[in-house]
């Protein structure tokens, strides 16, 4: 049989991410911060996960909260300063914990001080730095790329006229990974944070970081419609997922493998098999970790989820772990989408997958529908784009910690509106109630180390009814099965067994209530 320390940390354990902005205001401004983040370490140590990766903590304009970074060695200040940081990665630690950084390698902040050197002039050092070309043939943007935030990804510069390209805001130019020396600073910034003991990265935008030689125009897309985010009017054929950018990714692969037990988890939007070219060879690894939003971004039925664990599964390479995620600071919330009877059983099924999982903070609450009113908006990505539905702050809103002014969150007004139930969803309504979101994930999480067949077994999808997914966790002659409901009436068991933990009240033998999942050996 196996054991959890036979597997590196990061394939038996769970991660949970933190926004900072919205876990714990300690200085009465209204926003997060570090010292927030110590002081709530015990909730999640509670929660039984393993390590907790922190949104982009650096110093920024907040153009696009924090992805739009002035310093890569420094923490901004409405979150704190390297002290803080330091006694918060001391205060993980001495739970047991891992600490990971959003580390944002494809653009900087227009108030780096690399870029505004490269925006002094033609001349500048740094100009080769980002990514500077002429206008095209018509006087316009030298392509036809669109940012990922609506409109032309070139700006022009009027004192050098040239345009630089931004794949997002304009605030956030593109670094040029083609150059050897920018390549060596951001290795450096890793370096500067390994050595301060941090013990891995997210990696934002990963398949971002290379563009093709030439910068060709992208191709139509022939699917696009009114309706749906400006981005998707063309394939992105040349502007992401280069070949070129694998050898980074191995590059840095290298670096933290010289640390010892550091991980690299890259964002990666791709289909499955160039999503799978991520893992690089045995012999050339690249990212530990390339994340897989496909719980987001599939429907929620079984069969749909049964067909898509199973091309996922297949492929991966011999030597991929696979991972899991159900919530992110992008995404809408697993309740709001998919209702709270179903949001427990996503909680089970992301919990016993075979792979590492990433919790989304109060995502273990439950936390649901957030209407953020208009005057209350603050994503750049809805402000440029409104009315269809892509704003991010319904994700971002603060954490709910008990029934006192502003939940406990804060002193003052909180950046961002709360959930509109938070006195009786917040944590301290749930500490003590066994039925709850949050003791359903705590048993989960409990169960995960109980079993290694769930932490790190093999996996195996299971015949069952229709509307219910089944699969088999095996470590070695120790056998977990897990049943979960995606319907609203009842269902067949599929199989028998001793039921470890439902996501209802109690286990019955033979069936499966509505929106019930099982647990069972």
């Amino acid at each position: 049989m196996s054991n959890r320390n036979d597997h590196p940390w990061w394939e038996s354990g769970t991660v949970y991410q933190i926004y900072p902005r919205s876990f714990q205001d300690s200085d009465g401004d209204g926003v997060g911060d570090l010292a927030g983040i110590e002081r709530r370490l015990d909730h999640v140590a509670a929660l039984g996960v393993d390590a907790i990766w922190l949104s982009p903590i650096f110093p920024s304009p907040m153009a696009d909260f924090g992805y739009d970074v002035a310093d890569y060695c420094g923490v901004e200040p409405v979150f704190g300063d390297l002290d803080a940081f330091d006694r918060l990665l001391a205060a993980v630690h001495a739970r047991g914990l891992k600490l990971l950084l959003d580390f944002v390698p494809n653009h900087s902040s227009d108030q780096h001080p690399w870029f505004v050197d490269s925006r002094s002039g033609r001349d500048s050092p740094k100009r080769d730095w980002y990514i500077w070309r002429d206008p095209g043939p018509d006087g316009g943007p030298p392509n036809n790329w669109i940012s990922d935030f609506g409109g032309s990804a070139w700006e022009y510069d009027a004192a050098s006229g040239q345009y630089y390209l931004h794949a997002f805001l304009k605030q956030q130019p593109d670094l040029n990974w083609r150059n050897p020396d920018l390549k060596a600073a951001m290795l450096d910034v890793m370096r500067f944070w390994f050595d301060r003991g941090v013990d891995g990265f997210r990696i934002d935008v990963l398949w971002h970081i290379v563009k093709a030689e030439g910068l060709p125009d992208n191709p139509p897309n022939p699917y696009w419609r009114p309706g749906i985010t400006e981005r998707d009017r063309l394939i992105q054929r040349h502007s992401t997922d280069q070949p070129e950018a694998h050898a980074i990714a191995a590059g840095m692969r290298a670096l933290a493998d010289s640390y010892g037990g550091r991980v690299l988890i890259g964002e990666i939007f791709l289909p499955n098999d160039r999503h799978a070219r991520w893992y690089g060879t045995p012999e050339r690894p690249q990212v530990h970790l390339p994340f897989n939003f496909q719980l987001i971004e599939n429907a929620w039925d079984a069969a749909t989820l049964r067909a898509m664990i199973a091309a996922y599964e297949a492929s991966l390479p011999p030597y991929g772990w696979p991972n899991w995620v159900i919530g992110s600071h992008d995404a809408p919330r697993i309740a709001a989408r998919i209702g709270e009877a179903q949001a427990r059983v996503a909680a089970m099924l992301l919990l016993t997958l075979r792979g590492t999982p990433t919790l989304y903070q109060g995502d273990e609450l439950g936390i649901g529908q957030v209407d953020i009113p208009p005057d209350r908006v603050r994503d750049p990505q809805e402000l440029r784009q409104p009315g269809i539905g892509i704003g991010r702050d319904r994700s971002r809103t603060p954490m709910p910690w008990d029934a006192s002014p502003h939940a406990g969150f804060s002193t003052v007004e909180p950046w961002l509106p709360l959930n509109p139930d938070w006195p009786t969803r917040n944590v301290a309504a749930q500490e003590n109630d066994p039925g709850s979101m949050l003791a359903l994930y705590r048993r989960l999480l409990a169960l995960r180390r109980a079993h290694p067949a769930l932490a790190v077994g093999d996996f195996r999808l299971l015949e069952a009814a229709d509307g219910v997914l089944a699969y088999e966790r095996r470590d070695g002659d120790a056998v977990v099965r897990v049943a979960l409901n995606l319907t609203d009436w009842e269902r067949p068991m599929p199989f028998v067994g001793e039921a470890l933990l439902s996501t209802l009240d109690a286990a019955t033998s033979d069936v499966l209530r509505a929106n019930e999942g099982i647990i069972t050996h």
